[in-house]
């Protein structure tokens, strides 16, 4: 007997009915939404990564007495980092049920999933929402320590030569500094002083300055340096 014709025997005989096709309909249905919601979420923690990169300033790591990698990692986010691996992970295993994933290899679901998470975060980086989510995600959840609350206590540190805060004075060899633990300083500056380009000496300001404590409540700064980036102001709670 042929194999066809004991497959055919076997079907009769066992009383094998084809599924209906709703249920492949909503079996793929149910696969690209849970592909396409998992690619969304690793794209959004994708984007408070980038945001946490860029609040990360480079260009001052130089100076600092922490090691860049310190630094850096002392900014990483890294529940967005979790976050957004096992997003991507789910993706990859969603697209394996596709109706045609199977024909993929690892690497390259790997890579198409990684590459949409990274563009449409990048994407929503660009337009502004990775900081908002970021920061409502910090307010309706206590336990989660936020970006901007890992760069406060890295820059608070007055005796370390490390100090930031919003501007309350300015005068023409000085300026009157509230730190962001709400301490009053008198900041000592200088022609030597390196103000970066972006910075503007005027009340309000928020800035973070690299130099060294001369005592209690005053600082001598070398260097001043906004504190967001382009000047962007924040403020805690």
């Amino acid at each position: 007997m042929k194999p066809s014709d004991r497959l055919i025997e076997t079907i009769k005989k066992e009383g094998i009915q084809p599924a209906p096709k709703w249920r492949y309909t909503l079996r793929n249905a149910l696969v690209w939404s849970a592909f396409l919601i998992d690619i969304l979420l690793g794209a959004l923690a994708f984007s408070v990564i980038l945001f946490a990169i860029q609040q990360t300033d480079f260009n001052v790591l130089s100076h600092l007495s922490h090691s860049r990698l310190e630094f850096f990692l002392g900014l990483l986010p890294l529940l967005w980092v979790i976050f957004l691996v096992g997003f991507v992970f789910v993706a990859i295993h969603a697209i394996q049920f596709s109706p045609k994933g199977y024909k993929l290899t690892l690497a390259r679901r790997i890579g198409f999933c990684a590459l949409l998470s990274i563009l449409l975060g990048t994407l929503f980086f660009i337009a502004g929402g990775a900081q908002k989510l970021e920061h409502a995600f910090a307010m309706n959840v206590s336990i989660y320590d936020s970006v901007q609350e890992k760069k406060t206590r890295l820059w608070m540190m007055p005796e370390n030569g490390y100090l930031a805060g919003e501007i309350t004075a300015v005068g023409p060899d000085k300026i009157n500094l509230r730190d962001f633990n709400n301490a009053e300083w008198t900041i000592r500056y200088s022609d030597e002083t390196f103000v970066a380009p972006v910075v503007k000496l005027e009340v309000g300001e928020q800035v973070k300055l690299i130099g060294k404590m001369d005592g209690a409540g005053t600082f001598s700064a070398e260097e001043i340096r906004p504190w967001g980036g382009q000047g962007k102001r924040w403020r805690k709670g």
